[in-house]
């Protein structure tokens, strides 16, 4: 939206643009819930999520799920015309994603592509239509979240191969897959200095940029295939870091 407006894009959309992420985040997790619960249950990983223990029930996650979707499509609706005829296709992709796992290993760049519809959702949300750095950010969270994703991955190796899951790391082993993270975090990193290019950000965007080419370094140099005890902290803590990061230095670069 920032980068779409060169500014703030006012409240009308900042407003609406964060309900449609609220339906559409809320539709998207509870409906994955609801797909995976009998896998959850049987993971010890996940054993312990709601739905496996009782604590809810199949049916408030659905109910919550289809709350979820109304309220991303009343969103998209208030935006404009493009946001309301492509907010379908977004949902499909929301809900789809969770049965990915049970047929693909490229589950991991789907659901990368998934959450990369956010960037173009705000993006058309301010223009009204498609343009390059739009596509480029869509193209730097798909390469950005498979990659953290098939670092997480790398924690269900057995249980997904006893269970017929499909992922990189249960398909090619850890070693490859801890590879092509770092292949997919190394194009991140090259698709964020192109958005820099494109939309012609100042020397905070670039500062910001260097601080997360470290960033990236550092998850993968912390941990290994002998190694993934601090795995939570690469997935969780420092993709954390890395997406404020590009948030204030976009504003900044924008700012200055």
């Amino acid at each position: 939206m920032v980068l779409a407006s060169r500014g703030w894009p006012g409240w009308w959309t900042v407003g609406w643009v964060t309900l449609a992420m609220v339906g559409g985040r809320t539709c998207a997790m509870a409906t994955n819930r609801v797909v995976d619960r009998i896998i959850d249950a049987r993971n010890p990983r996940t054993a312990g999520r709601h739905l496996p223990r009782g604590v809810l029930r199949a049916v408030e996650m659905k109910a919550l799920a289809a709350a979820g979707a109304v309220l991303m499509g009343v969103a998209a609706a208030m935006l404009n015309p493009l946001c309301l005829a492509l907010a379908p296709l977004a949902l499909l992709f929301l809900v789809g994603y969770s049965y990915t796992k049970r047929f693909t290993w490229t589950s991991h760049w789907i659901l990368g592509f998934t959450d990369g519809i956010a960037a173009a959702g705000g993006w058309i949300a301010v223009r009204g239509h498609f343009d390059a750095p739009a596509l480029v950010l869509w193209f730097a969270l798909t390469v950005w979240i498979a990659g953290f994703d098939l670092i997480y991955a790398c924690q269900d190796v057995g249980f997904d191969r006893a269970h017929g899951l499909h992922s990189v790391p249960a398909r090619f082993g850890i070693p490859a897959a801890l590879w092509v993270a770092r292949l997919n975090h190394l194009l991140t990193a090259a698709a964020l200095a192109l958005l820099g290019v494109l939309t012609a950000l100042g020397p905070v965007y670039w500062v910001g940029w260097l601080v997360v080419v470290a960033l990236l370094v550092y998850e993968h140099s912390i941990i290994s295939a002998r190694d993934l005890t601090r795995l939570d902290m690469a997935f969780f803590n420092v993709n954390g870091y890395i997406a404020v990061v590009v948030l204030v230095a976009t504003v900044g670069g924008l700012w200055l």
